[in-house]
């Protein structure tokens, strides 16, 4: 399994990045992304630590890949882009974007704003457009579906919208606790609940491995 959407202790999740990757590798995780939550007050801080963190335990971790990531967080879409760019120079190697959920007040044009700028994920983006869904599939953007109770609530549009464009998917968990990590039999059961087959599960599975296959290259963008 795979997660590309986490949190730790250096946003709001309740685990230091250690327990985290500690648990996810007993669960039988092959790669997970900590991707915790940042602004322009806190990107540069957050980047570090978790770089931080990396760089002085990935030697440690055999079975279990750990990507460097960050998710932009109601932030106004005027500053997506600046701050997309900033991420990957300081070392993200993975971009998410907390999008236009339906339970929480994000700034309306965030979907939009996160695709134009080529984010790597957008993370459940409940309230999105046909037409931002079409630009998602042209500038490579995947599109998650969740086992986030609240922002779930609206799975089955993003799955159907983006089966009906060809835009890829992604599963993720956006952990905040130890209960959030998924085992197979939920990650199907949050694919059929969004509508989709067990063929769409075999394809967003290989989405995610074709991210860490390509994340795990020098100098390769996803």
């Amino acid at each position: 399994m795979i997660d590309l959407h986490t949190h730790t202790f250096f946003s709001d999740g309740v685990l230091t990045p250690a327990e985290l990757v500690r648990r996810a590798e007993v669960a039988g995780y092959s790669a997970i992304a900590i991707a915790d939550h940042v602004d322009a007050s806190n990107l540069e801080h957050v980047i570090s630590k978790i770089l931080q963190f990396y760089n002085e335990t990935q030697g440690f971790y055999k079975s279990i890949k750990i990507i460097p990531a960050v998710e932009i967080t109601h932030v106004p879409p005027a500053q997506i882009a600046a701050l997309v760019g900033k991420a990957r120079r300081l070392g993200a190697r993975l971009v998410v974007c907390h999008g236009e959920s339906i339970c929480e007040p994000v700034h309306p044009g965030t979907n939009r704003a996160a695709i134009e700028a080529k984010v790597d994920i957008l993370a459940h983006p409940g309230l999105i457009t046909s037409e931002e869904v079409a630009l998602a599939k042209k500038n490579n953007v995947h599109l998650e579906i969740t086992s986030r109770s609240s922002h779930g609530l609206a799975n089955g549009r993003v799955a159907r919208l983006a089966l009906q464009h060809g835009a890829q998917l992604v599963l993720n968990s956006d952990f905040h606790s130890p209960g959030d990590l998924h085992s197979p039999d939920l990650r199907e059961k949050v694919a059929f609940g969004a509508g989709l087959s067990s063929e769409d599960l075999k394809q967003i599975n290989q989405n995610m491995q074709d991210i860490v296959d390509k994340l795990s290259m020098p100098g390769v963008a996803v």
